[in-house]
């Protein structure tokens, strides 16, 4: 009865992470306990809620200097035979010690060649009572004793994570993120005014923890919404901002300081491209260097894909011939209502009496939803199928409680024609605090798009507000 009074006792020292060492010792002397149930419970550095505790002095390094982070600490170990070694280390898997560079088995203190010592998790394991049934059940099966041995391990820079570095370092109380976009070798991060005095520490940090970056880079500015590029800096590593990347089993290639790519729209990309069948037409409005316009073209579908960029509109063709579909895909270098009112205006007719679908693909969050008055009165005369009509997914920006409704009532506007219940609204990702990104798909009303005289099927719509620059560069789109 002692003995499971001494076990909950020592487990609620362990939750309130108190200095137990000293009351450890006074209970044992006090209950009379003999030395083997004594020597099985953790010392005060295993009651630590945290296994790493940096040293004071690193706070505020803005150079970075991993020797400063080398620190011994105790953690807890089981003896095991050589002979059941591996057989134990899978049964005790979650609570073994997980630590990035550190072993879970290393040399028997008494460096004999029939034992090793198995390291724990000190969070996991502070005592043997804090073994599950079956970890417990399993060594007794190969008669492994569950008393404890204690093991100096050295925690250096290289077994840090990035978050505990950066944590370490920072100013205590401020925002600490070690979270990036990566775009194939290179680190995007978004660095708060605060982080700013650390940014090559941060840099380095980052390209130590992160096996493959080379190059880590902070942006400096906003999103232009014109070519969709933001000023960037080089924060650690080398200057190449030549990126490759592949996504959805398709290689793109491009200059990640001069166009735009957002590795978060992967799973959008090829859920609108599911879409598509062999065969459609697809015309991509604002292709960028080509994420929705190559994996079409690669499904059989024919693409004419546009970009403003000339920087983008290089890169597309780039990788239209790097995945082979240059043949399924005409590119153009124009203004997206341009485009509209060129390319997708001459096509349309013919295509409209054909029966492979039609999708125009519109990703400008920022600012498509603006562009759809193109649409207004395109053709002026209504061919005789009306069930060939083009299918728009059109994406846009909302901070509004209800984006959805927002983003159709927009929609309506731009297009002078009410979308309510004939058009479905696709979630695609929280962009910020309260900005989400939707996308709106819906088939262009006939009402729309044929007009005799544009003038006189213009309904009065509020203006739509002027081209600006976009927010939260990092997200947007």
């Amino acid at each position: 009865m002692l003995r499971l009074f001494f076990r909950v006792f020592t487990s609620i020292l362990s939750e309130r992470n108190l200095k137990a060492a000293a009351v450890h010792r006074s209970f044992c002397s006090a209950a009379s306990l003999p030395a083997s149930v004594c020597s099985g419970f953790a010392v005060k550095t295993l009651m630590e809620p945290k296994l790493y505790r940096p040293p004071p002095e690193v706070r505020g390094m803005t150079s970075l200097d991993k020797e400063a982070f080398t620190q011994t600490i105790t953690v807890p170990a089981l003896r095991v035979p050589t002979g059941v070694l591996n057989k134990v280390v899978k049964s005790l898997r979650k609570a073994t010690i997980q630590r990035p560079g550190v072993p879970r088995v290393v040399q028997d203190k008494e460096e004999s060649s029939d034992f090793r010592l198995v390291l724990l998790d000190p969070h996991r394991v502070s005592s043997p009572s804090f073994f599950s049934e079956a970890e417990a059940e399993a060594l007794r099966s190969f008669s492994v004793a569950e008393e404890l041995q204690y093991y100096e391990l050295r925690l250096t820079y290289h077994n840090l994570k990035s978050e505990e570095v950066l944590e370490a370092v920072l100013p205590q109380g401020q925002d600490v993120t070690s979270g990036f976009s990566r775009v194939g070798h290179i680190a995007h991060m978004n660095l708060r005014d605060h982080q700013l005095p650390y940014k090559n520490l941060i840099g380095q940090v980052i390209m130590d923890k992160n096996p493959g970056v080379t190059c880590v880079v902070n942006k400096t500015n906003i999103i232009d919404s014109t070519y969709r590029n933001f000023k960037m800096e080089v924060m650690a590593g080398e200057e190449n901002m030549v990126a490759k990347v592949k996504e959805n089993g398709v290689t793109y290639e491009f200059d990640f300081s001069r166009v735009y790519w957002n590795p978060r729209l992967s799973t959008e990309h090829q859920r609108v491209v599911q879409l598509v069948k062999r065969g459609d037409t697809v015309f991509d409005v604002f292709a960028g260097v080509g994420p929705f316009a190559i994996p079409a073209a690669r499904s059989g579908a024919n693409v004419l894909a546009n970009d403003l960029n000339p920087e983008s509109h290089r890169w597309l063709q780039h990788n239209c011939k790097l995945n082979k579909v240059e043949k399924k895909v005409r590119t153009f270098n124009l203004d997206g209502r341009a485009f509209i009112q060129g390319p997708v205006k001459q096509e349309l007719p013919v295509l409209l009496k054909g029966k492979p679908s039609v999708h125009v693909v519109m990703n400008l969050p920022a600012l498509a939803l603006e562009f759809l008055d193109a649409f207004r009165g395109l053709l002026h005369q209504e061919t005789s199928c009306d069930e060939n009509l083009p299918t728009v997914h059109c994406y846009g920006f909302s901070k509004d409680d209800q984006p959805e409704t927002d983003v159709v009532e927009r929609a309506s506007r731009s297009l002078g024609f009410p979308l309510k219940d004939q058009c479905s609204v696709h979630f695609v990702r929280n962009v910020a605090p309260n900005k989400d990104m939707m996308c709106v798909s819906f088939t262009i009303p006939k009402e729309v798009l044929f007009s005799a005289d544009y003038e006189q099927t213009e309904p009065s719509v509020e203006p739509a507000p002027k081209r600006q620059k976009c927010e939260d560069s990092t997200d947007s789109t």
